[in-house]
């Protein structure tokens, strides 16, 4: 059996366990979170957002990418997911709060690729010399520099709330490092 068989194998064990408890959702007609949050984490697998906040299917949107650093990349899937959400007729955020996490965690691999500027900076897709802001070998200040960037956008809607968690995988747990507030203040 190889790696491929086994996971289609533990599929079928959650498939019939999820409609045994009836807890599969075909027929959830919703496009946005019920739990009202996106949260951009990474993609160590030390580092699963469903396991570390005990959410559900459906509860929240996660988005994991290589550091769970703000990108172009991002912002252009947060687009879609709004995108997503008008075709569907939720816009993010309607009918009540919504809250916007940042992700990051305590020894995390991008800080092994602080001496390759030349593969972070086309990864942010910016200059080699405008690295340093980022904050890579630091998740704490990493975090906040995120949070900074993502406020700086004026396409996210002003009343979310946005917050940066740093989580430690020595103890398991999350440190808040910028608290929840609104995006903006009007």
């Amino acid at each position: 059996m190889n790696n491929l068989d086994d996971l289609l194998q533990r599929n079928k064990q959650f498939a019939v366990q999820q409609s045994a408890q009836g807890t599969l959702m075909p027929w959830l007609p919703r496009a946005m979170p019920t739990v009202k949050a996106i949260i951009i984490g990474c993609a160590d697998m030390r580092v699963d957002p469903a396991h570390i906040f005990g959410t559900k299917p459906g509860e929240a949107v996660v988005l994991r990418n290589i550091g769970g650093r703000f990108t172009p990349g991002l912002l252009e899937q947060l687009g879609l997911l709004g995108r997503i959400g008008q075709v569907a007729g939720e816009a993010p955020g309607g009918g009540g709060e919504f809250h916007l996490i940042v992700l990051q965690h305590t020894d995390c691999g991008i800080t092994r690729l602080a001496g390759d500027p030349a593969m972070l900076a086309h990864y942010f897709q910016i200059q080699e010399g405008e690295l340093r802001p980022k904050a890579v070998t630091d998740p704490h200040a990493a975090v906040a520099a995120d949070v900074a960037a993502l406020r700086a956008i004026p396409a996210l809607p002003g009343t979310w709330l946005i917050s940066g968690l740093v989580y430690d995988v020595a103890t398991g747990l999350v440190e808040i490092v910028v608290p929840p507030a609104p995006i903006r203040t009007a």
